[in-house]
Protein backbone atom coordinates (compact mmCIF):
# COMPACT_ATOMS: atom_id res chain seq x y z
CA UNK A 1 0.00 0.00 0.00
CA UNK A 2 1.38 3.56 -1.41
CA UNK A 3 1.47 6.42 1.12
CA UNK A 4 -1.65 8.33 2.70
CA UNK A 5 -1.95 12.15 2.58
CA UNK A 6 -3.67 15.01 2.92
CA UNK A 7 -2.93 18.50 1.28
CA UNK A 8 -4.69 21.10 3.44
CA UNK A 9 -4.93 24.71 1.31
CA UNK A 10 -5.88 27.54 3.53
CA UNK A 11 -6.92 30.11 2.01
CA UNK A 12 -9.98 31.92 3.42
CA UNK A 13 -8.75 32.01 6.54
CA UNK A 14 -7.94 36.02 7.11
CA UNK A 15 -7.08 38.09 10.21
CA UNK A 16 -10.09 39.19 10.58
CA UNK A 17 -11.83 35.55 10.87
CA UNK A 18 -9.60 33.74 13.11
CA UNK A 19 -12.59 31.76 14.13
CA UNK A 20 -12.34 29.84 10.87
CA UNK A 21 -8.79 28.76 10.93
CA UNK A 22 -8.79 26.03 14.16
CA UNK A 23 -10.61 23.40 11.80
CA UNK A 24 -8.04 23.49 9.46
CA UNK A 25 -5.58 22.72 12.05
CA UNK A 26 -8.12 20.05 13.79
CA UNK A 27 -7.63 18.43 10.46
CA UNK A 28 -4.39 18.29 9.86
CA UNK A 29 -3.80 17.09 13.78
CA UNK A 30 -6.45 14.25 13.04
CA UNK A 31 -4.91 12.73 9.55
CA UNK A 32 -1.23 13.03 11.65
CA UNK A 33 -2.54 10.88 14.03
CA UNK A 34 -4.05 8.75 11.78
CA UNK A 35 -0.40 8.25 10.15
CA UNK A 36 -0.96 10.04 6.83
CA UNK A 37 1.75 12.33 5.98
CA UNK A 38 -0.32 16.02 6.32
CA UNK A 39 1.05 19.56 4.33
CA UNK A 40 -1.00 22.94 4.58
CA UNK A 41 -0.14 25.63 1.93
CA UNK A 42 -1.28 29.01 3.43
CA UNK A 43 -2.20 31.11 1.00
CA UNK A 44 -4.15 34.86 -0.17
CA UNK A 45 -4.64 36.77 3.19
CA UNK A 46 -4.17 33.58 5.07
CA UNK A 47 -0.58 33.82 4.86
CA UNK A 48 -0.38 36.48 7.01
CA UNK A 49 -0.92 33.51 10.02
CA UNK A 50 2.22 32.21 9.48
CA UNK A 51 3.97 35.27 10.26
CA UNK A 52 6.02 35.64 13.53
CA UNK A 53 4.67 38.60 14.55
CA UNK A 54 0.90 37.60 14.61
CA UNK A 55 2.29 34.34 16.72
CA UNK A 56 -0.09 35.81 19.77
CA UNK A 57 -2.98 36.12 17.79
CA UNK A 58 -5.55 33.59 19.30
CA UNK A 59 -7.76 31.75 16.51
CA UNK A 60 -10.94 29.24 17.22
CA UNK A 61 -14.02 30.66 18.91
CA UNK A 62 -15.58 30.74 22.69
CA UNK A 63 -13.53 28.79 25.34
CA UNK A 64 -11.80 26.77 22.88
CA UNK A 65 -9.30 29.69 21.31
CA UNK A 66 -5.91 28.63 21.27
CA UNK A 67 -2.78 31.41 19.72
CA UNK A 68 -1.34 30.31 16.28
CA UNK A 69 1.83 29.63 17.65
CA UNK A 70 -0.09 26.61 19.90
CA UNK A 71 -1.76 25.50 16.88
CA UNK A 72 1.39 25.77 14.76
CA UNK A 73 3.43 23.75 17.46
CA UNK A 74 0.94 21.35 17.98
CA UNK A 75 0.96 20.21 14.42
CA UNK A 76 4.54 20.36 13.92
CA UNK A 77 5.20 17.86 16.91
CA UNK A 78 2.49 15.42 14.78
CA UNK A 79 4.42 15.84 11.39
CA UNK A 80 2.40 18.37 9.68
CA UNK A 81 4.63 20.21 7.29
CA UNK A 82 3.43 23.93 6.93
CA UNK A 83 3.98 26.20 4.05
CA UNK A 84 3.71 29.74 2.36
CA UNK A 85 2.26 30.18 -0.79
CA UNK A 86 5.06 32.10 -2.57
CA UNK A 87 2.97 34.34 -4.51
CA UNK A 88 0.78 35.32 -1.66
CA UNK A 89 3.56 35.96 0.49
CA UNK A 90 4.93 37.97 -2.86
CA UNK A 91 1.91 39.58 -3.13
CA UNK A 92 2.01 40.67 0.85
CA UNK A 93 5.20 42.45 0.28
CA UNK A 94 6.34 40.04 3.12
CA UNK A 95 9.82 38.74 3.53
CA UNK A 96 10.59 34.82 4.12
CA UNK A 97 12.35 35.86 7.08
CA UNK A 98 9.20 36.87 8.98
CA UNK A 99 7.96 33.73 8.74
CA UNK A 100 7.28 32.03 11.99
CA UNK A 101 10.12 29.17 12.64
CA UNK A 102 7.80 26.71 12.63
CA UNK A 103 6.84 27.44 9.09
CA UNK A 104 9.01 25.04 6.95
CA UNK A 105 9.42 28.04 4.20
CA UNK A 106 7.58 28.17 0.67
CA UNK A 107 5.89 26.57 -1.69
CA UNK A 108 4.14 27.27 -5.31
CA UNK A 109 0.48 25.98 -5.95
CA UNK A 110 1.77 23.67 -8.55
CA UNK A 111 4.05 21.90 -6.43
CA UNK A 112 1.35 21.63 -3.91
CA UNK A 113 -1.22 20.84 -6.24
CA UNK A 114 0.53 18.09 -7.85
CA UNK A 115 1.07 16.09 -4.01
CA UNK A 116 -2.46 16.67 -2.99
CA UNK A 117 -3.59 14.72 -6.47
CA UNK A 118 -0.95 11.80 -6.03
CA UNK A 119 -2.35 8.57 -5.73
CA UNK A 120 -3.87 7.55 -1.78
CA UNK A 121 -3.87 11.27 -1.04
CA UNK A 122 -6.35 13.79 -0.83
CA UNK A 123 -6.89 17.67 -0.91
CA UNK A 124 -9.04 19.73 1.13
CA UNK A 125 -9.66 23.26 1.36
CA UNK A 126 -10.20 25.68 3.79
Amino acid sequence: MGERGLAILVWSCDLSRPELLATPFMAAQAAAALDMRVKMLFSSQSVQWLLADNAARLTGFGAEQWAIARHLEASLDLGVEIRACTQALHASGVDRAMLAPQCAGVEGMVSFVEQGSAPGWRMLVF
